[in-house]
């Protein structure tokens, strides 16, 4: 059995870091953080490691962030030698050059030209200008149970009711449902269905839109609705939908790409060259780093093309270009992608027998280090877990050491890409563990 932490007392060293901060921040910060109130000292590998010296395995990688893991000493030297040089502004540099013909090599053909941002929503935003640019059209199809940024520009393409109550949403934008094909929303099974949701997407583009679109805009797999990876034709019906309609398919690539699926790209899983494709997050390792990736011919279009009009303050800076060389260069060199492919196969395979061993898991799905359970009452009904008992999953979890997504029924593993063997075995060890506990101890039905 592992052991299991102590409850944090009112007068550790965390705790009074914890409540010091919430004097000055401003609400809102990741439930996870507000759930587990860790207060971290620091990091290595795939270890978290608080102020009282208590170690945590990281199974959530700051959601899909920490690709290469925790102070990877590649990493961490490139930072401090790029320190001591430049660190600011938007001129060419030599390590943003290797950056843009690393990306460029790896990348599906053709989608060679690279702009860089700071932040998710910001690329995707600039995927949307691009777009709007190249086709002259200005209408967007998204879809239901995607996310892909919280900014004006794109809040309305986000498919569950977190946008509500926000006030008025940008005009054009309009969402179709997901190839969920464990929770079909018509209610029919893969794939006898046909891909049926294709139908559908038709069908909202014909009958919802002004027929005026420019871009329609896809995670590979959805990451905030549950590490849900959809069968391969539903991407390659998108971008046949999207060309018929002359408007360009738009991967968002922020969670799925740099080999957090077992391929450099989710794409790749279905044999599809996207027009556009928005990248980030494991990108830079923790470093603000995002960008889009076209082609020559899309991003020659204007206004898009014109001076400053695609550019960023911050994007490509020399901090920035060097983080995410060092990253996606140790994806490579150290074999990641691979690792990613392996260790997501091991623990999908030990997930699976937990799911033999409990019956409140009601799926286990995904690909690479992208996975996902759903935790249900019933498997018949597939009603969720109640938010009362997730919660108290996630503290379970924690007190065993181990940091994971598993605060909400739709239960994300995404831990870091150099996940060992022994690591894996670990947390699904404690998951075991945690689970057994439910059973025993947590009214769930």
């Amino acid at each position: 059995m592992h052991q299991t932490t102590p409850k944090q007392s009112a007068d550790t060293v965390s705790s009074h870091l914890y409540a010091e901060e919430q004097r000055y921040i401003a609400p809102g910060l990741q439930e996870v953080s507000q759930l587990s109130r860790l207060v971290i000292k620091e990091a290595k590998g795939c270890r978290l490691t608080d102020m009282e010296g208590r170690h945590y395995l990281d199974f959530m990688a700051g959601v899909a962030v920490c690709s290469i893991g925790h102070g990877h000493p590649r990493y961490v030297a490139a930072l401090k030698e790029q320190l001591d040089k430049v660190t600011v502004g938007s001129f060419t540099t030599e390590n943003r050059i290797r950056l843009l013909q690393l990306i460029a090599s790896i990348t599906p053909e053709g989608l060679t030209k690279t702009q860089l941002y700071s932040g998710g929503a910001e690329a995707v935003e600039a995927a949307l200008r691009l777009a709007r640019s190249y086709t002259g059209k200005h209408e967007v199809l998204s879809f239901w149970g995607g996310f892909h940024g919280k900014t004006g520009g794109v809040l309305g393409l986000i498919g569950d009711p977190f946008k509500q109550n926000w006030g008025t949403l940008h005009p054009g934008l309009h969402l179709a449902p997901y190839a969920d094909c464990y929770r079909c929303h018509f209610k029919m099974k893969y794939p006898d269905c046909g891909i049926f949701c294709l139908d559908f997407v038709r069908k909202v583009i014909e009958n919802n839109t002004a027929g005026n679109l420019a871009a329609v805009i896809v995670e590979t797999a959805q990451g905030t609705a549950g590490n849900i990876v959809p069968p391969p034709e539903f991407l390659q019906g998108l971008i046949e939908i999207a060309h018929e309609n002359g408007a360009l398919l738009i991967a968002d690539e922020m969670i799925t790409g740099f080999g957090r699926t077992g391929k450099m790209f989710g794409s790749n899983h279905a044999g599809i060259r996207p027009d556009i494709v928005t990248i980030g997050k494991g990108m830079g390792n923790g470093f603000p780093v995002s960008g889009l990736v076209s082609t020559e011919e899309f991003t020659a279009s204007k206004p898009f093309s014109k001076p400053s009009s695609s550019s960023s303050s911050y994007g490509g800076n020399p901090l920035a270009s060097t983080a995410a060389l060092a990253t996606i260069q140790t994806v490579i060199d150290e074999g990641l992608v691979d690792n990613s492919r392996e260790m997501g196969e091991h623990l999908l395979n030990g997930l699976r027998a937990l799911q033999d061993k409990y019956d409140f898991i009601g799926k286990v799905g995904g690909c690479g280090l992208l996975l996902g359970l759903e935790l249900v009452k019933d498997r018949k009904t597939k009603e969720p877990l109640a938010k009362a008992v997730t919660r108290q999953i996630f503290l379970e979890t924690l007190r065993r050491g181990m940091v994971c997504m598993n605060y909400k029924a739709n239960f994300r593993i995404n831990p870091p890409l150099v996940l060992s063997r022994a690591e894996a075995d670990e947390g699904l060890a404690i998951l075991d563990e945690v689970f057994a506990h439910v059973v025993k101890h947590i009214p769930y039905k």
